[in-house]
């Protein structure tokens, strides 16, 4: 007769318990954690509202049924939803700061929280910085630790989803920043007018059309529009280059993310220099280009007239057509491409 398995009743017991069916899951690993473990602990001490940090004497400290089995339940959503565990706890952290997220937006995860708690440097200098653009800004996480690392800087966080514009809303009162970051449903620069800024940071979309439908289940539980870029993945990237240097100041600076697109990126603009960052805590593809080597990549004819008003009516399309599918469309009509 076998053995009966003890109920967990303590946070160490439940991440015991909770790592044992993670690990024979198959889960993936890509929202914050990356194994099964970090990913246990995640999960419990997030949905007990217990410190990462916890002593470890206080891991023993016995819980409410209520508590063990809530904690279980959620267990068993992530490996039967396979839905992400920032989205069960509505948590997420990015650059040490904790953020409201749900499936409106995507899981923080940017190795860009890296380079903006590195104030950018040694690329531009503080004192110099006093307006920063976030392009795509989605639940605010990068808009939002750029505010708190230059607390004079006002800030710009740009997305085309309203749904996503609400997410950030709450994340900007939670910290307390609604007066110095401007939240604006624009399509890349569009509602930008003619301003100009010392930063513009973006973690845009970048998977290829045909690589969507084989993602992880994880990751479709994250909104399209904020994964999907066209057939080479570059759709978006392609717009925020070629424009960069119309909304950048003088000694303005564009850090981007382009994940593992970067080979893609270097064949379709070889004359670019782009800058690829080494990153101290994991990542890839993240680059940094001047104004100056922008407004070289916009007259190096990398691409023509033509073929830039034909992406760019795609991509917009694209967008509106991911917009109007969730009953998000806004009116307004497109500013044709210069």
């Amino acid at each position: 007769m076998g053995m009966t398995e003890t109920s967990p009743n303590t946070p160490r017991q439940l991440i015991d318990w909770t790592e044992r069916r993670f690990a024979g899951a198959g889960l993936c690993y890509g929202h914050g954690a990356d194994e099964a473990r970090s990913e246990a602990a995640f999960l419990v001490c997030g949905a007990l509202d217990l410190p990462f940090d916890l002593d470890a004497d206080k891991l023993d400290l016995p819980l409410s049924c209520a508590d063990s089995e809530r904690v279980k339940e959620l267990a068993r959503e992530r490996v039967s939803a396979r839905k992400p565990v920032a989205y069960l706890l509505n948590k997420a952290w990015f650059a040490a700061l904790p953020l409201y997220v749900d499936e409106r937006v995507l899981v923080p995860r940017s190795p860009l929280a890296e380079v903006a708690l590195g104030e950018f440097a040694p690329w531009i200098k503080r004192d110099e910085v006093r307006n920063i653009l976030d392009l795509g800004a989605g639940s605010g996480c990068l808009a939002i630790a750029c505010a708190r690392v230059f607390p004079e800087a006002r800030v710009d966080a740009t997305d085309l989803s309203p749904a996503a514009l609400e997410v950030a809303k709450i994340n900007l009162a939670r910290h307390g920043l609604q007066e110095r970051i401007k939240l604006i449903q624009s399509d890349v620069y569009e509602a930008l007018g003619g301003k100009r800024y010392d930063v513009i940071v973006s973690n845009p979309p970048y998977v290829p059309a045909a690589a969507m439908a084989k993602l992880p289940a994880e990751y479709q539980h994250e909104p399209p529009l904020a994964l999907r870029a066209g057939a080479d993945g570059l759709a978006i990237v392609d717009r925020i280059l070629l424009d960069a240097h119309r909304h950048l100041s003088d000694h303005g600076i564009l850090v981007a993310e382009v994940g593992n697109r970067r080979e893609a990126l270097e064949a379709k603009y070889p004359k670019t220099p782009f800058m690829w960052l080494e990153l101290e805590h994991g990542g890839e593809g993240v680059f940094l280009l001047t104004r100056q080597e922008l407004v070289a990549l916009g007259q190096s004819g990398a691409m023509n007239g033509a073929t830039r008003g034909v992406e760019l009516e795609e991509t917009t399309g694209l967008a509106r057509a991911g917009l109007a599918s969730a009953g998000l469309a806004r009116a307004g009509k497109r500013r044709e491409a210069p």
